[in-house]
């Protein structure tokens, strides 16, 4: 009997047939050579040819035929269940940890990753799917002797695993499994999709790019501190290019040039030590649309992949579309959402991309930004990608937070982050980079618990013909925003990402030409976005905030040049910051306050 994987209506009663035994060997090649990777190409081999056992039943066969038109008959049957019977025959040859691995991958290849025991509400489980022994016994004598592949597996990722990283292991190897079940299936139903996927610059052709843009950039760059700061910040990015593979902080100050500096790293990196891939993270898609249009203005928009929920529709062609199922791109930017929602999922749709980040180099931008609340299983999983996959990880940021030793005070919520012994600092000197980019003032109110009333602030604003003032909350800007005179823009989450973006570029126009402009803002404009205002209010928060609303005045240091400085005025708003975070660092920058002003008297004490 010729056993049918897929198939395809060529024309009007014509099909074309993908036989079972060419899909299963097909997908086994692919998913070997993505497992081959982190030392598991054996691994890989078995899931593919193992992962579609159950088409070899009559019921199976039945049903392709019928409902496909392959056969005509006006009955149409009901799926049946072909991902089961590889996991019995896994069950069967290996032992306990080996099978459970292997059973995971290829029960979940359509239907995404099944809990072990079932859970209320959620219908399948793995456990009771292991016990469609029928399911295996009917296809037992039919399968042929190069499917039923048989060997000794190695070890995971070829050495072994901390037993809190194999979750991640398991999704690795379910990635490679999907990918290329996807791969091979379109190979065969949709050829001309299939053979447009790839074709993209090599890394190190995307360096000689960015070091003739980097060379002609310095050219043409005044004579300035800041330009001075941002060629020593690229120097150093340079040089950490080279040393071995781990976990990088890049701690330099707002408008120090790091998002220029930090892919000059690592692409360093990735040619120094074969990595694949730049992964690039960033909190809000505001951000993202900025990064990403620098980056495809030099490296070409075909070997930059942007990928978020709200992406420009002009930019949704077929082969955006296609890298961003596996993101088998040369340079990846994306959200910190999209990246970490994806290492812990388990659809299909998501995992697809993950067996892509082995050997890759991942630039965590705002590093900041990361979630506090989910910080112990973020720190962890990066650590299994560093220690087990290959991965080289930066964390960048003006006003880098603590990731190493214990976190959380000594609680019980307390966790221990990453070992400072493998983490290394890219910047030379932190203190000198600081004092030498000062281009700002902070003000802080003398009354730390005294309100200004929301009229006050407004009639202070209209005072300067180019402030920007950033708050806690949407509401909070609104509130602002109406006391405002016409033609004060406002920026929050309640805007879309086009309208955030092209609003941007609107108040960057004004600033250029030196026209008035008044921004009233969330936090969003704090992070990354590349403006450079002479006066900033922020509403109290914690000091990083502070920090990253201060890197907006006098970014490019031109005050400087004529003997002046920015300034960031610091308020205590009606309602003070919402519960959570925000309080926590507002309290906390009051606390701390506190304690520098009673220092400072003690020292003018007699």
């Amino acid at each position: 009997m010729n056993f049918i994987a897929h198939i395809k209506k060529i024309d009007l009663g014509d099909f074309e047939v993908q036989t079972l035994e060419n899909h299963l060997i097909g997908t086994a090649q692919i998913a070997s050579s993505f497992a081959a990777e982190f030392s598991n190409a054996d691994w890989g081999q078995i899931l593919g040819l193992w992962h579609d056992l159950g088409k070899y039943s009559n019921d199976f066969q039945e049903y392709i035929k019928r409902n496909s038109g392959y056969e005509e008959n006006d009955q149409i049957i009901s799926k049946t269940d072909h991902s089961s019977a590889g996991a019995l025959l896994a069950k069967e040859i290996f032992p306990p940890p080996y099978w459970l691995a292997l059973a995971y991958c290829i029960t979940g290849h359509h239907a995404g990753l099944l809990n072990y025991f079932p859970e209320m509400g959620i219908s399948g489980d793995l456990s009771s799917r292991i016990q469609k022994l029928h399911l295996f016994d009917a296809i037992k004598g039919i399968i042929p002797d190069n499917v039923l592949h048989n060997c000794t597996l190695t070890l995971p990722t070829g050495k072994g695993i901390h037993p809190k990283h194999v979750h991640l292991w398991i999704r690795m190897l379910f990635s490679c499994l999907v990918d290329a079940d996807y791969l091979d299936t379109e190979r065969f139903m949709n050829p001309e999709t299939y053979y447009q996927r790839g074709d993209y610059s090599s890394l190190i052709d995307l360096n000689k790019t960015l070091l003739v843009y980097m060379a002609r950039l310095t050219e043409n760059a005044s004579l300035t501190e800041v330009n001075r700061v941002r060629q020593q910040v690229l120097s150093d990015c340079l040089k950490a290019g080279i040393q071995n593979p781990g976990f990088f902080t890049l701690t330099v100050p707002t408008g120090g040039g790091k998002t220029l500096s930090s892919i000059a790293w690592a692409l360093e990196h990735a040619i120094s030590f074969g990595k694949t891939r730049i992964i690039v993270a960033i909190p809000y898609t505001s951000i993202i649309s900025q990064t990403a249009k620098v980056y495809r203005d030099i490296f070409g928009t075909h070997n930059v992949l942007e990928h978020h929920s709200n992406l420009d529709d002009k930019l949704s062609t077929l082969d955006r579309k296609l890298a961003a199922e596996n993101w088998d791109v040369p340079i990846v930017i994306t959200t910190n959402v999209q990246l970490f929602e994806s290492l812990f999922a388990n659809r299909t749709s998501q995992c697809r991309k993950l067996h892509n980040l082995v050997n890759s180099v991942i630039i965590l931008d705002e590093a900041q930004m990361l979630p506090v609340e989910f910080l112990k299983p973020i720190l962890s999983v990066l650590e299994g990608l560093v220690d087990h996959f290959g991965v080289s990880v930066m964390f960048s940021t003006a006003t880098q937070p603590v990731f190493t030793g214990r976190i959380g005070g000594t609680g019980k919520k307390s966790f221990m982050g990453i070992s400072k012994e493998k983490v290394r600092e890219v910047s030379s000197n932190i203190v000198e980079l600081s004092k030498d980019l000062r281009r700002v003032e902070i003000t802080m109110p003398d009354e730390l618990n005294q309100p200004t009333e929301w009229k006050q602030i407004a009639n202070e604003l209209v005072r300067h013909e180019q402030v920007l003032c950033v708050v806690n909350t949407r509401k909070q800007c609104r509130d602002l925003y109406d006391l405002m005179p016409p033609g004060t823009i406002h920026l929050s989450r309640m805007m879309c990402s086009v309208h955030l973006t092209e609003t941007i570029d609107l108040i960057k126009k004004k600033l250029s030409e030196n026209k008035p402009v008044r921004v009233m803002s969330t936090q969003l404009i704090e992070a990354g976005v590349d403006i450079d205002f002479p006066v900033g209010y922020r509403a109290l928060a914690g000091l990083d905030s502070i920090a990253q609303c201060a890197g907006r005045c006098n970014r490019e240091g031109k005050l400087n040049a004529a003997g002046l400085i920015g300034s960031t005025k610091v308020f205590i708003p009606p309602k003070g910051a919402p519960p959570g975070l925000l309080r926590k660092g507002a309290d906390a920058t009051r606390s701390e306050e506190r304690r520098v002003g009673k220092e400072c008297r003690s020292r003018r004490s007699p």
